[in-house]
């Protein structure tokens, strides 16, 4: 475990950003799929994210599909200079909102294409590959293929910077063999810890690693083991997971997502969470 501090910045391609952001996922409507239950409360919740010092912003247009990143536009533009917006691509939805691969160069193309419009930008600063060979979780294949096709459309100039999603270390290595690369973004937590030595290996060159789904993947058990921990500590168990990976690494940067204002609130707040030694120790043990 890393010492770190929580606060100051990290690169993120060509940028470097707070290391607290916000995910918009959960601005969709249940399931990820179809409008939200309240438009309005959606907006209100990207703008004072953005209002409370959030300068990146992870979405799709997979979310929805559409819906994140046209709320984002409608809440947003003309984009503030240095709030930086991260998509994904290699996915669509079924009619019934099915996760769906799109990895072929004609479906990454307009993929490409639907977030430019969609989100009204010229060129999207960084965009994830997210592979589907495990629809929930990483699980080994070649990303040649598509990461060449998305690389084409870097250097036609309409993707800045690329990242991976949803990935094993094996195809980390494969991609860096193909383009920069300059973030990861799989599944990673207290307790969801297989990416430990990636999270470290990227750490030492320079490249930013943002785990998804703080509290995904607990047992019963290791639930009840944080919450004891955060209540000692006068915080949410939220709170307490999202400090614990600031601590972790200094590339780790957070997208923690909500569609309520007061979870927005309480989220930033954890960017000042100072955890005890003793503390850490403790949530370090409960995988």
């Amino acid at each position: 475990m890393s010492a770190v501090s929580h606060s100051g910045q990290y690169s993120l391609g060509h940028r470097r950003v707070k290391r607290l952001g916000f995910g918009a996922m959960q601005l969709a409507g249940p399931g990820v799929f179809g409008p939200p239950r309240d438009r309005g409360q959606a907006i209100r919740v990207l703008r004072e994210a953005v209002a409370g010092g959030v300068d990146h912003i992870d979405t799709s247009d997979f979310y929805g599909p559409h819906i994140t990143n046209q709320l984002i536009r409608e809440a947003l533009h003309p984009y503030a200079d240095g709030l930086t917006l991260v998509t994904k691509i290699g996915a669509r939805r079924g009619a019934d909102g099915a996760w769906l691969p799109a990895f072929s160069a004609a479906e990454l193309t307009r993929a490409v294409e639907d977030n430019l419009r969609h989100l009204g930008l010229e060129v999207l600063e960084v965009v994830n590959l997210r592979l589907m060979f495990g629809i929930h979780a990483p699980a080994e294949g070649s990303l040649e293929e598509p990461l060449t096709a998305l690389a084409e459309l870097q250097r036609k100039g309409l993707v800045r910077a690329i990242g991976l999603s949803n990935v094993t270390p094996a195809q980390v290595a494969e991609g860096r063999r193909i383009c920069d690369i300059v973030c990861v973004q799989n599944h990673y937590n207290i307790v969801q810890r297989a990416d430990d030595a990636l999270i470290d290996a990227l750490a030492r060159d320079g490249i930013a690693y943002v785990p998804f789904f703080p509290l995904g993947g607990f047992t019963p058990l290791q639930s009840s083991a944080l919450s004891g921990i955060a209540a000692e500590l006068g915080h949410s168990p939220m709170q307490v997971a999202l400090a614990w990976l600031l601590r972790r690494s200094p590339n780790i940067l957070l997208i923690p997502g909500t569609s309520s204002p007061a979870h927005l609130q309480e989220n930033l707040a954890a960017a000042a969470l100072d955890l005890p030694p003793e503390a850490v120790d403790r949530l370090a043990r409960i995988a």
